[in-house]
């Protein structure tokens, strides 16, 4: 028995039905829902039948729908009727509904993806749980997400994001935030670091099946300005101290290290004292990556990292290294292994290798010589044009002192220097012998391996991908995320704002593997996916525009279904 006083609104409704030849007959149905007697859920009722889809005649539809807009005071616009210059336009066509007001529109799209990363990624669950255990609240996992997703948008700081940011995008999770909650947050993932990074490392492996068979690591330094270095406690030591940046400064700085998989994606951060030493470094690294059992992991590094100190570390914490080398300042190298003769083995287009054995039984070291023909063409004619600027300027200066201001200023260029010297008569001229010595390594670099059973191929081709590395530090620091300036002073907080960067830096990492576009066109397309809010007397809420076919490529790319069009309904709030 069906009782039909309580009843759903009416609609059009289809059905299909597949025949014995496999072909599939779509039917037209016009409907509503009422609920059963008995079991309270709601049934479709049919109240017309319009037959088969494809046998339908689409004019008896429109004039049913031009009659039903007619009592309801409506126009029905067909898109396939002709355009009619006759026709006047009518104003309230070109306005909304006069009970229906448009508050403001707020992006969407970067906030929206962001947030669903940040699920699957793990990082989301593990912070809820976390905070749970240390005190804290859903609020202040909600903050780290707010905080993240701003990075990738429009870095702020935090008293920005809560400021301004957050009143610019449609993150209706956060929108109960006050600023201290975001400090807190801070202060509790700083205390639960440890926890965090594990979780969210084997939750992103397991997501992309990760072999993490090759790591990529290096440092870099983020400045501050300030006038005198942190002191140290007995609780801790100061982080912000004063040592040589990676620009070449003297500055008040922190050193950040950063380990990567080969595919960019990052597997753990560190932050140290600005005045920490690399082999300092590699023993933390040592010590965190021990812990997570990787298997067979080789490390690979520039030649900043290539030390006696830092070779043994690296040989205790990874086993297998592969490192860069100072071609040009190791004597070893230079008598050894750029002079050993040997033919090349081609492994690309524009890369060549051999193999060179210094040493005997355990002492033995491996070196992999490696050349590139363009290279050595482009460094050759750059430095033939280095010469010949320099014998027009020495041509001009016949007396050619050394302590003229002309002479001085070569011997401090970086573009000449290296190519001038001083004689006994106190005179500058060009050093062929340096000319000479620089023609022997052009185009070459030399890596250095424990590795016995890696082949040339794989470590040739394995250190040219640690330019993923250099762009993930490009990200973080000059040209996305922007994890300078910082406006913090406590280490816990310092700490916890370059992790709040490696997490967004993952997250875009991600997006741009799975779209396989760089992030900046990732981001510019889903700026175009907007939430529009609307109030009328009854409801309050937010719609999302059309997506374009674009944005609807790049969250297929992600995995990501479109939301609905309508994001938060709400009543209308009574005036009291």
């Amino acid at each position: 028995m069906v009782v039909h006083a309580n009843r759903v609104g009416m609609y059009l409704r289809t059905t299909k039905r597949k025949n014995k030849d496999g072909s599939v007959v779509e039917y037209y149905q016009l409907a509503h829902n009422v609920r059963h007697a008995e079991t309270g859920i709601p049934v479709a009722e049919i109240i017309h039948n319009f037959g088969r889809a494809d046998e339908l005649d689409r004019e008896e539809l429109v004039r049913l729908c031009r009659s039903i807009a007619r009592v309801c005071g409506l126009e029905v616009c067909d898109p396939l009727d002709p355009p009619s210059e006759t026709v006047p336009k009518d104003e309230s066509l070109s306005r909304l509904p006069e009970d229906m007001k448009l508050i403001r529109t707020l992006q969407f799209g970067i906030p929206f993806v962001a947030e669903v990363l940040w699920e699957r990624l793990g990082i989301g669950p593990v912070l809820r749980k976390v905070m749970a255990e240390s005190g804290g609240s859903d609020l202040h996992e909600k903050a780290l997400l707010a905080m993240t997703a701003n990075r990738l948008s429009e870095p702020e700081s935090k008293l920005g994001v809560w400021e301004r940011w957050l009143e610019t995008v449609f993150m209706p999770s956060c929108n109960p935030l006050k600023l201290y909650q975001m400090y807190e947050a801070m202060d509790l993932l700083h205390w639960n670091l440890s926890k965090v990074e594990d979780a969210v490392f084997f939750q992103t492996a397991n997501l992309f099946n990760l072999v993490v068979d090759l790591i990529f690591f290096d440092t870099t330094t983020a400045s501050f300005s300030i006038d005198e270095e942190d002191e140290d406690s007995e609780d801790a030591v100061g982080l912000r101290k004063y040592g040589h940046s990676k620009a070449g400064t003297w500055t008040s700085q922190i050193v950040v290290a950063l380990a990567v998989t080969r595919e960019g994606l990052p597997v753990r951060s560190w932050v140290f004292a600005g005045n920490t030493s690399d082999v300092e470094t590699v023993k933390r690294v040592r010590e965190d990556l021990r812990g997570w059992k990787l298997g067979r992991a080789l490390f690979v590094a520039d030649s900043g990292m290539n030390s006696a100190s830092n070779r043994e570390e690296l040989a205790k914490a990874c086993g297998k290294y592969l490192l860069a080398t100072r071609a040009g300042s190791v004597s070893e190298i230079k008598e050894e292994v750029l002079t050993r003769p040997g033919r090349f083995k081609t492994i690309a287009e524009n890369l060549q290798a051999k193999e060179v054995i210094v040493g005997d039984g355990e002492l033995r070291r491996r070196y992999i010589l490696c050349f590139n023909p363009k290279e050595a063409a482009r460094e050759k004619a750059h430095r033939e044009q280095v010469v010949k600027e320099l014998e027009a300027e020495l041509e001009k200066h016949p007396a050619r002192e050394a302590t003229a201001k002309w002479a001085i200023e070569l011997l401090a260029s970086g573009r000449y220097s290296r190519y001038v010297s001083i004689d006994k008569n106190k005179r500058i001229r060009i050093d062929r012998d340096a000319v000479r010595s620089a023609a022997k390594h052009d185009g070459k670099w030399v890596l250095q391996t424990n590795d016995d059973t890696l082949s040339i191929e794989d470590a040739a081709t394995g250190y040219k991908g640690l330019l993923v590395i250099e762009r993930c530090f490009r990200a973080l620091k000059k040209t996305r995320i922007k994890i300078e300036p910082m406006h913090h002073f406590l280490a816990k907080r310092i700490e916890a704002h370059v992790k709040i960067c490696v997490f967004a830096l993952l997250i875009e990492r991600v997006c741009e593997l799975k779209c396989r576009r760089p992030w900046p066109q990732i981001k510019r397309v889903l700026s175009t996916l907007q939430a529009t809010e609307f109030h009328t007397p009854n409801f309050q809420f937010f719609q999302r525009n059309e997506p374009t076919a674009e944005v609807g490529r790049i969250l297929k790319s992600i995995g990501i279904s479109l939301p609905k069009a309508i994001l938060d309904l709400q009543s209308t709030p009574t005036e009291a």
